[in-house]
């Protein structure tokens, strides 16, 4: 019985550690396609030391297990990413999305929202 648990919780770790690898690499491909000049406009690292970061982080997480201290970093480094640049490069780009796009924040659907006057 313990050796079918083990079992399981070795394939579970081993789903999430794909996924995990597979998410840094579309986050290494992001980070490819965004301008030079969009990192510096947001006050971030280079595009090239983001590059270099993720990358690592894409190939530890392939390469080593999950459970060692390296994947864990460059998991860290893909969060970091995730959570805080793109969204600076995304709203320097003007490559944002939600309903803010030269309206105000009382525009509905079909127009400015009045109150019922």
């Amino acid at each position: 019985m313990q050796g079918v648990l083990i079992y399981g919780f070795q394939s579970i770790l081993s789903w999430v550690q794909l996924a995990l690898g597979v998410y840094a690499a579309v986050m290494l491909i992001d980070a490819a396609v965004r301008r030079e000049d969009a990192y510096r406009a947001a006050s971030k690292q280079t595009k090239g030391m983001w590059l270099i970061f993720l990358a690592l982080a894409t190939a530890l997480l392939f390469i080593l297990p999950i459970m060692s201290f390296l994947p864990v970093i460059g998991v860290i480094a893909v969060i970091v990413y995730t959570v805080d640049v793109r969204p600076a490069l995304r709203e320097v780009s003007g490559g944002g999305r939600g309903p803010r796009r030269g309206g105000s924040s009382s525009d509905g659907p079909y127009g400015p929202y009045n109150g019922g006057r």
